[in-house]
């Protein structure tokens, strides 16, 4: 299998409702952009070390998650780079514990990810339901817009479905 350039990957549990956003952010922009053939957009759920497969080799990589910070639900964040790994050593999911796992074990085979983007928000409900609150899909356009920006950045031409 060719391994792609770029990789935007959404990871959370859509069971319990905010937790899902990274994963529902993937799903919009599969429905709403088509994108160049080195470039993956990946629901990653729940998976952790199992990513590795998916992510060894990507040279860039944007990860959407629902981030639990000290911040109001609604709250966004953007980790770049140096900024991912002290990120990363506050451990707040077990898809976090796993992602975290995924770029320690890249970095020991000298395969370490060039660019990494973390972009997410402050999650207002974890009860189990497959919708996010109204709240948090309303910062679904934002983020979709950061991550177009991002690729934007790296030269990824994206091309809208509408």
């Amino acid at each position: 299998m060719e391994k792609k350039k770029v990789t935007v990957l959404g990871i959370g549990n859509i069971l319990l409702q905010d937790e899902g956003f990274g994963v529902k952010v993937v799903e919009q922009l599969i429905r709403r952009f088509t994108f160049p053939a080195d470039v993956q957009i990946l629901d990653g759920g729940t998976l952790g070390m199992e990513l590795m497969r998916f992510i060894a080799g990507t040279e860039k990589l944007i990860l959407v998650d629902a981030i639990s910070g000290n911040q109001p639900p609604g709250a966004q964040y953007e980790f770049k780079n140096d900024q991912v790994k002290a990120y990363f050593k506050e451990k707040v999911s077990m898809h976090e514990l796993g992602i975290q796992d995924v770029l320690a074990v890249l970095e020991v085979l000298e395969q370490p990810i060039e660019d990494i983007v973390v972009l997410g928000v402050q999650p207002e409900s974890l009860d189990i339901g497959l919708d996010l609150t109204p709240l948090i899909a309303a910062r679904l356009e934002s983020i979709e817009a950061k991550i177009i920006a991002q690729l934007g950045e790296w030269q990824v031409e994206v091309k809208s479905n509408a």
